[in-house]
C-alpha cells in the first residue's frame, strides 16, 4: 500500500530584544571656553550650579569636562560633583567626589591664571529626557588655592549659592544612551512525501495482482464445470 504523507510547513517568528549600549558621546555642551572675562569659585564654601538637558531616555552619565582657572603651577585634584533635579537641591541622582585629569591649558592674559580643560569620568546615573542641574563644590588643588569655573554665558541657567543667578559656565556632559533593538528571524520546517509499498504474505495486493488472481479463479471454475458436466 502506498502511503503519502502531506507536507507540513512550520513558520516560527522569533522576536529578540537586545539592549545595546552606545559608546560615550556628548550628552550636552554649554559652548566653548571663554577664559578671559570672569570665573566663579567652586571651593571654600562656594557652590556653582548649571542646568543641562538630556534628549534621550536611558542615558547614563559617564563623565564631564570643564574649563577651570587655576593659579600658575597649581592643579585641580578633586571636586564634589552632583546631579540634581533643581538648583543644588531637590532629588539627588548623583553626588560624589570625582578625580580630574588636566588637558590643554592656556594663560589668561588679563589675570595671569592658567585656563585648563579639566576632565573627569565616573559611573553616573541613568536618567531620562529632561532638564537637570550639575553642581560643583569642595574642589581641592595641589597647592590648596582657590579654583574658578570659567564663565562663558552659554545657554544654561546658572547660579551661585552666595550670589544667586549668574551667567553660565563652560562645560560638557558625556554619557551613553542604551538603545533597545528588535531582530526578527524565520524558521521553516517541512516533511517530505514518502511513498511505500509492501508485498508478501499477509500484505494487500496491488490492483494488477487482484485482476490476475480473479482471472485464475475463473479458469479453475471453468475446468471444474467441464469435468462435472
Amino acid at each position: 500500500m502506498k502511503l503519502r504523507l502531506a507536507s507540513l510547513s512550520l513558520l516560527a517568528l522569533c522576536l529578540t530584544l537586545a539592549a545595546v549600549p552606545a559608546m560615550a558621546q556628548v550628552v550636552y555642551s554649554n559652548g566653548p571656553t571663554d577664559g578671559n572675562d570672569y570665573a566663579w569659585t567652586i571651593n571654600f564654601g562656594f557652590i556653582v550650579s548649571d542646568t543641562f538637558n538630556v534628549t534621550n531616555n536611558n542615558t547614563t552619565i559617564t563623565g564631564a569636562s570643564f574649563a577651570m582657572w587655576l593659579f600658575p603651577t597649581d592643579t585641580l585634584s578633586t571636586a564634589e560633583l552632583s546631579i540634581t533635579s533643581s538648583e543644588n537641591g531637590g532629588t539627588s541622582y548623583f553626588d560624589q567626589t570625582v578625580n580630574f585629569t588636566t588637558g590643554s591649558c592656556s594663560v589668561n592674559q588679563s589675570y595671569g591664571y592658567n585656563v585648563c580643560q579639566e576632565n573627569t569620568t565616573f559611573s553616573g546615573p541613568t536618567i531620562n529626557i529632561g532638564t537637570y542641574w550639575l553642581n560643583l563644590q569642595n574642589a581641592s588643588t595641589s597647592n590648596g588655592d582657590p579654583v574658578y569655573w570659567d564663565e562663558n554665558s552659554g545657554p544654561s541657567s546658572a547660579s551661585d549659592n552666595w550670589v544667586g543667578t549668574i551667567p553660565s559656565e563652560s562645560f560638557t556632559v558625556l554619557g551613553a544612551t542604551t538603545i533597545t533593538t528588535t531582530s526578527t528571524s524565520t524558521t521553516s520546517t517541512s516533511t517530505s512525501t514518502t511513498s511505500t509499498s509492501s508485498s508478501g504474505s499477509g500484505s494487500v495486493p496491488e490492483p494488477g495482482s487482484i485482476v490476475l488472481f480473479a482471472s485464475g479463479v475463473l479458469r479453475v471454475v471453468g475446468v471444474l464445470r467441464r469435468k462435472l458436466f
